[in-house]
């Protein structure tokens, strides 16, 4: 899993808390990344071909998708990803990927050889390190750029997960410290072993309130499903629709919905209700998030 810088997830909760649309911070991230992805890839693209010396026909399997490369990069060079590996063979042991990759790959590159016969397409890809300039054919550039596809959408997948598990403690801690909420109410430091794969959990004389935060997307159904499966009873996402606010209210399960633009008031009625004391937030709320932040160590 990728790390988020403290900038980054410091970022994402002050956009979160006021409202704003914290995705232009992953979109800038992923951008970064993908893009260094891409270099070393190219990289390593012009060292096989050289390494091969335009031998054999196949030097992309052969030196692409060897066994000596990460489980990772094989699924990737491919065009595949291991979640993809994963969901579909409930598996991502390295042996697997590579039998996947390697069928997966001799596909698709009968299906390149095809199109690019019936069809008249001229085009060629050079990859020049600085003296040093590869050219691949019109086959080798489809198989090139379908992996560079493939590449993106799993870094994306990836990212916006990552963005969602590290950024859930920090933002609920922020949340109670704003409303000044007892730190014994949201301690996480004597958590039971029931609750060790709940994202966030408040307290109450030793009754355990499980909470979930979610940063979904419009559109993303998953909320009413994972209230279901873990007996959630706080839901903090970043959107919720007018169908799932329904839901939710239906299963009893208290929700707070950040993009509305009034989190710390859905957040203290969602403590009213659970009978945990908190103070009203009446200060500025930049002023005060920054020295809550600072108390979390993220900025």
């Amino acid at each position: 899993m990728a790390t988020l810088s403290n900038t980054i997830k410091a970022n994402i909760i002050r956009k979160l808390l006021t409202g704003q649309n914290y995705r232009d911070e992953i979109i800038t991230l992923l951008d970064a990344a993908f893009l260094d992805r891409v270099i070393e890839f190219f990289k390593k693209v012009v060292g096989a071909k050289l390494k091969d010396g335009g031998i054999t026909s196949d030097w992309y399997k052969k030196e692409m998708l060897s066994s000596e490369l990460s489980k990772e990069d094989i699924a990737y060079n491919a065009g595949l990803n291991l979640k993809t590996i994963s969901n579909i063979h409930k598996s991502a042991a390295k042996k697997l990927v590579i039998d996947v990759s390697g069928k997966h790959y001799d596909i698709l590159f009968e299906n390149i050889k095809k199109l690019t016969y019936s069809d008249d397409i001229n085009l060629k890809l050079t990859i020049s390190l600085k003296s040093v300039h590869v050219d691949l054919t019109v086959n080798e550039t489809l198989i090139v750029i379908n992996a560079i596809a493939v590449m993106r959408a799993g870094l994306r997948g990836g990212l916006w997960s990552t963005a969602g598990k590290q950024v859930e403690k920090p933002l609920m801690e922020a949340l109670c410290r704003l409303l000044q909420v007892p730190e014994t109410y949201f301690d996480q430091k004597s958590k039971p072993k029931s609750l060790r794969e709940i994202d966030y959990y408040l307290n109450k004389d030793k009754k355990y309130y499980k909470c979930e935060v979610k940063l979904m997307g419009q559109g993303n159904p998953e909320s009413a499903d994972v209230v279901d499966y873990r007996s959630t009873k706080v839901l903090v996402a970043d959107r919720l629709s007018t169908t799932n606010k329904k839901q939710l209210s239906q299963k009893k399960v208290k929700w707070v919905a950040m993009d509305d633009g009034n989190v710390l008031e859905q957040f203290a009625k969602v403590l009213k209700e659970l009978d945990i004391p908190f103070t009203l937030f009446k200060g500025n709320l930049k002023t005060e998030l920054e020295t809550v932040l600072k108390k979390l160590k993220i900025v």
